[in-house]
Formats: C-alpha cells, sequence, structure tokens
C-alpha cells in the first residue's frame, strides 16, 4: 500500500473512530426514524484532480478523437485511466484536434492529437496524424513509466510527452475523466 493511501486509510479510520466516541452517546438517543442515511466517499487508486480545471465544448471531430483515443486504449489491453491520461494529455497538446503542419505557429515538426514529432521518433507524419497510431504510440510509452496507474496525471503525462508545461497536462483531468465516463461502454 503506497503512502497516501495509507495515509487516507489511517485518516478515514480515526475519523470514523472519533464520530463513534463523540455521536455513540447522542446517537443512542437519536430516534431512528429520523435518521438520514449518509454519503461514503469510496477510494480509489487514481489521485483526484490537481488544480484548476479547464473545460471546453467538442464539436463532431473532438468527439471522434475521444472515441479512437478510448478505441486504441481497449485494444491495447489497458484501463479507463490509461484513457483519461491520453485524453487529458491531446486536449492540452491539441484541445482533441488532429494537428497538421501549423507553419510558422508549428512548434518545431509537431503533428496530431498529441503535437508528436517524427524527428523525435514517435514515427511518419502520416502515422502521427492517424488518431488510433498516435495514440498507440503514446500509449506505448505510458506503459514504460513504471507505477503510472498511480501516479498523478500531470506526471504521468509529463514523463512520456517531456512537454516545456509539466503541469499544463492536470487542467484537463476533470472533463478528460467525464468524457471516459461517457463513451467508455458506447
Amino acid at each position: 500500500m503506497n503512502t497516501i493511501m495509507r495515509k487516507s486509510v489511517l485518516s478515514v479510520a480515526g475519523l470514523a473512530f472519533a464520530g463513534g466516541v463523540f455521536a455513540g452517546p447522542i446517537a443512542a438517543h437519536a430516534n431512528p426514524v429520523d435518521a438520514k442515511p449518509v454519503a461514503v466517499a469510496v477510494q480509489t487508486n487514481a489521485p483526484k484532480p490537481q488544480g484548476d480545471q479547464s473545460r471546453i465544448s467538442l464539436n463532431d471531430e473532438q468527439t471522434a478523437n475521444v472515441k479512437a483515443i478510448i478505441a486504441a486504449t481497449k485494444k491495447a489491453g489497458l484501463p479507463e485511466r490509461a484513457a483519461v491520461i491520453s485524453i487529458a494529455t491531446s486536449l492540452q497538446e491539441s484541445k482533441l484536434e488532429n494537428l497538421g503542419h501549423l507553419g510558422d505557429m508549428n512548434d518545431h515538426d509537431s503533428l496530431g492529437l498529441f503535437q508528436q514529432r517524427p524527428s523525435s521518433g514517435w514515427g511518419t507524419p502520416e502515422q502521427i496524424t492517424d488518431p488510433a497510431y498516435s495514440t498507440t504510440a503514446f500509449l506505448k510509452g505510458l506503459k514504460q513509466v513504471d507505477g503510472w496507474q498511480d501516479m498523478a496525471l500531470t506526471d504521468a503525462a509529463q514523463t512520456v510527452q517531456v512537454s516545456a508545461y509539466p503541469d499544463a497536462y492536470a487542467q484537463w483531468e476533470q472533463q478528460a475523466t467525464d468524457l471516459v465516463a461517457q463513451h467508455w461502454n458506447s
């Protein structure tokens, strides 16, 4: 069990104990008919989104790219978390648009959903601008990151992408999570 999870479990156990000690005598005199259900938090391995979150409206092309990323993730046999990291990365890199060469605005020779570079060995321009190929290439890099499933999204994405703005991926985690929840089983 990692340190963060252990601390979370111990914190919840401590709160439950304290709640029992302090609420126990009061609860013994409560009218059970008036009792209301209490929400319970579920602990997952995935860290919570970090910092302020961004969100954009998606057009049909962007939604198709979300579905292509999810399909490639499933084909690779990876869990939903991998799709969340991939979609958040693509939201940051291209706003889920399959970028061709942008002329003077181009970041070196970066192309596609993930702004991958042919000169850095990601593939040919034709391959990189194929959403299935570029996602598979990204996922191949992600699988090489030890512990990616449990690390912060921005750390996992940065380890693969090596961006000049390493913390920028975090802002897309909630939208990416929502998109995966919406399209994973469709």
